[in-house]
C-alpha cells in the first residue's frame, strides 16, 4: 500500500474516531483548522503552501504530508512545493532536513516521480 493511501486512510479513520468523542472543544478546533484554509483574501493554494512552510519549521510530519497533498490538490506544482521546502530550511535551519527527506519522498509519490 502506498504511503499516501496509508496516510489518508489512517487520518480519516482516526479523525472519525476523535470526532466521535463528542468533545465540543475538539470539534471547534477542527472547525477552526478547516475554515482557516478556505479561500479569502488569499487563495486556498497560498494558504496550503503557508501551512506547509509552518509545518516544516514546526517539524510535524503528519502536517507536512497533509499540506503537500492539499497544496497539490489546490493546484501547486512540485516546483512550487520545493520552493516552500527551501524557505522552510532557511527559516527552520538544518534540523528540518530529516523532515525534508520524508517530505520529498511523499512529494514524489503525489507527483508520481
Amino acid at each position: 500500500m502506498s504511503e499516501v493511501k496509508k496516510f489518508n486512510e489512517y487520518r480519516e479513520r482516526m479523525n472519525e474516531r476523535i470526532l466521535n468523542l463528542d468533545s465540543k472543544i475538539i470539534k471547534r478546533i477542527y472547525n477552526i483548522d478547516s475554515r482557516a484554509y478556505e479561500a479569502g483574501a488569499l487563495g486556498v493554494k497560498t494558504k496550503e503552501l503557508a501551512g506547509l512552510a509552518a509545518s516544516m519549521v514546526l517539524r510535524c510530519d503528519d502536517c507536512i504530508r497533509y499540506h503537500i497533498q492539499s497544496s497539490a490538490e489546490a493546484g501547486a506544482t512540485a516546483e512550487e512545493i520545493v520552493e516552500i521546502f527551501e524557505i522552510s530550511l532557511v527559516v527552520g535551519g538544518t534540523i528540518v532536513i530529516p523532515h525534508l527527506r520524508r517530505a520529498v519522498e511523499f512529494l514524489d509519490e503525489i507527483f508520481d516521480v
